[in-house]
């Protein structure tokens, strides 16, 4: 049997196992890359040494082609950006072995990487844990995470058509509902749509909404790259928590805070009140711009019900007002009823899911940190 006989035969048999793993294979390329080693992508294509799959068989090259084209749709390429690649391509591999091990149907090869405890998380959260962790990239992996082809960063709706155009394929072979999508696919997918936009872009917006119309974008980020409403309207007050239960490192809570008072730089007509909250609250300190920022106070369990206990009020025409910020890893008591207030929750990575939260809206600390 030749190459491309082998090569046939895989697609052949991922389109019996998965109908939309087998469709979302028609969207990339494969070329032959001789005495490359194994097989690679820069997200749009799929470099293969024709040695290493004549060495693998027909099950052997679904499971490398089912790898790599998990790596091409979920942009792992392009989503590295800033990162260490070595360690950006092992959190990737970790990510997308979970993924194909839920699936149930294609074995993973011998060594290949897992990490059960990680592999829930999207793949910039798991670089910030193996960060955090210390863990180092094992010497004999082989990365297979290529710098992003020019047209793969550029056209940034190519693969998300393709996971659409899957989907229907799947569901028209009466697939759907029975396991052909693994929820770990889900829950990457849309990190993928989110990690394009930096956490900061996310906070900043929700810090600076008001009542009133907006009039466009303020001029003075456009040169950074940064789309970022320009308000018209009266002073704001908003409420910022900062879990200091002793599970947020001091790294990310002065990222936190240094953010916050750039704000405020910009929009003077922002009124910061930070809280710190372990099981306890501490607080309120007004922030003002160039001021002295309060010492942290904490160390205790966790408890998000005295913050929103202390916050939750109206204003006197009986409209809800003072939306609140909380930095955290989720982990605490939650009140037993939402507030009446808008709500952000800046998750740390690895923290509680974001289905987990009861209200508020949920920005997850996956870019921007180092």
């Amino acid at each position: 049997m030749n190459q491309d006989q082998q090569i046939s035969r895989a697609l052949l048999q991922l389109r019996m196992s998965s109908p939309f793993f087998a469709a979302l294979l028609l969207f990339a390329r494969l070329e032959a890359r001789p005495e490359s080693g194994t097989a690679a992508t820069d997200g749009r294509s799929i470099y293969y040494d024709p040695a290493f799959f004549a060495s693998l068989g027909s099950d052997g090259i679904s499971a490398v082609l089912l790898h790599e084209v998990l790596h091409c749709a979920l942009r792992h390429p392009s989503r590295c950006g800033y990162r260490d690649p070595k360690i950006w391509n092992f959190a990737a591999d970790i990510v997308v072995n979970g993924i194909i091990s839920e699936h149930g149907r294609f074995a993973l090869p011998m060594g290949a990487i897992r990490d059960k405890a990680l592999e829930r998380f999207a793949v910039e959260e798991v670089y910030e844990l193996l960060l955090r962790q210390n863990i180092s990239v094992p010497a004999s992996m082989d990365l297979d995470l290529l710098p992003a082809a020019t047209e793969e960063v550029g056209k940034q709706a190519y693969w998300p058509s393709a996971l659409r155009h899957a989907r229907v394929v799947s569901e028209s072979m009466g697939q759907l509902g029975r396991g052909d999508i693994p929820a770990g696919l889900a829950r990457e997918e849309q990190a993928s749509d989110t990690a394009q936009l930096d956490w900061r872009i996310l906070l900043w917006r929700f810090l600076v909404r008001t009542p009133t119309d907006f009039e466009g974008y303020d001029r003075r980020f456009i040169g950074q790259g940064l789309y970022l409403d320009a308000i018209d309207g009266g002073a704001l007050t908003v409420n910022v928590a900062i879990d200091t239960s002793g599970s947020i490192r001091p790294s990310e809570m002065s990222l936190f805070l240094s953010e916050v008072m750039r704000i405020l730089g910009v929009y003077p007509h922002v009124v910061c009140r930070l809280y710190y909250a372990d099981a306890a609250l501490y607080g309120p300190y007004e922030l003002t711009q160039g001021g002295p920022l309060p010492e942290v106070q904490g160390g205790g369990g966790t408890s998000f019900r005295p913050f929103f206990s202390a916050v939750g009020h109206l204003s006197p025409d009986g409209t809800t007002e003072q939306p609140c910020v909380y930095l955290t890893d989720g982990f605490g008591d939650f009140p037993e009823y939402p507030p009446l207030q808008p709500v952000l929750w800046i998750v740390t990575p690895g923290g509680l899911a974001d289905s987990a939260f009861p209200f508020g809206q949920v920005v997850r600390l996956r870019n921007g940190m180092g």
